[in-house]
């Protein structure tokens, strides 16, 4: 198996979060690290322990790239010594990665989660450009666990039993596939399948799919949910 490239940020910095608690932050397909960094910066800023890591999506399966991706998350935390809750924050495919991996692992310390644009019930826009060609070169094996037929993880997956925020955006940069994607949606995922049953809260933004964990409202709303476990003072569609 190619070695894992991990890049993890332990900080602890001025805020109202407490020193006990540490956030795996975990990006999309065909991303890096450093698409999380303006998240971590701001999860440092209040406070939070961050372990920012770096997995190569294109290579392997879901069920693989779960358990490269979260253990190294979590072993990245407990080093740090005396963390008492370790929350999730994932774009995208990562957020799939955790659901896997939470399927079949217990994580006693584990916090609360934040999804931003996650495929929890699977996303037509891989169903539809999965014959493309060059899709398996770019989007690798889990680009084709991603959609609604048979081979999809996210359908298989069971309701989330654990606190959970999703935050969907209605903007898209892609007409592609947002052709084939039902309105509104992000440019990757319609907002109706980024829900997941038993989820806690849910809340839109008006940004794409490509960006929305850069922007400062996705940051404050993450922030929100890590603390309140809410996100109360925004609108909110369940």
């Amino acid at each position: 198996m190619k070695r894992l490239f991990l890049t993890c940020v332990l900080m602890l910095s001025g805020g109202l979060a407490q020193a006990d608690e540490c956030v795996v932050l975990l990006h999309g397909l065909m991303r890096g690290s450093m698409s999380m960094n303006k998240m971590q910066k701001g999860l440092d800023e209040a406070g939070f322990i961050t372990a920012n890591i770096d997995y190569p999506s294109r290579d392997h399966t879901i069920e693989e790239l779960a358990d490269i991706a979260v253990p190294d998350g979590l072993a990245a935390c407990r080093e740090h010594g005396g963390i008492e809750h370790i929350h999730f924050v994932t774009h995208s495919l990562g957020g799939i990665l955790v659901r896997q991996f939470l399927s079949t692992h217990n994580v006693p310390e584990l916090g609360r989660v934040v999804m931003l644009g996650p495929p929890n019930q699977g996303s037509l826009a891989a169903d539809e450009m999965v014959n493309v060609p060059g899709f398996d070169w770019i989007n690798g094996p889990a680009g084709k666990q991603l959609g609604k037929g048979d081979e999809s993880v996210p359908l298989k997956l069971g309701p989330a039993d654990f606190e959970l925020g999703v935050i969907a955006g209605n903007r898209t940069i892609d007409p592609i596939t947002s052709a084939v994607l039902p309105n509104p949606d992000d440019g990757r995922v319609s907002v109706e399948d980024t829900k997941l049953e038993g989820m806690t809260d849910f809340v839109v933004v008006e940004h794409s799919h490509a960006f929305m964990m850069r922007m400062q409202r996705s940051i404050d709303l993450t922030i929100k949910f890590l603390r309140d476990g809410t996100f109360s003072g925004s609108e909110v569609t369940l």
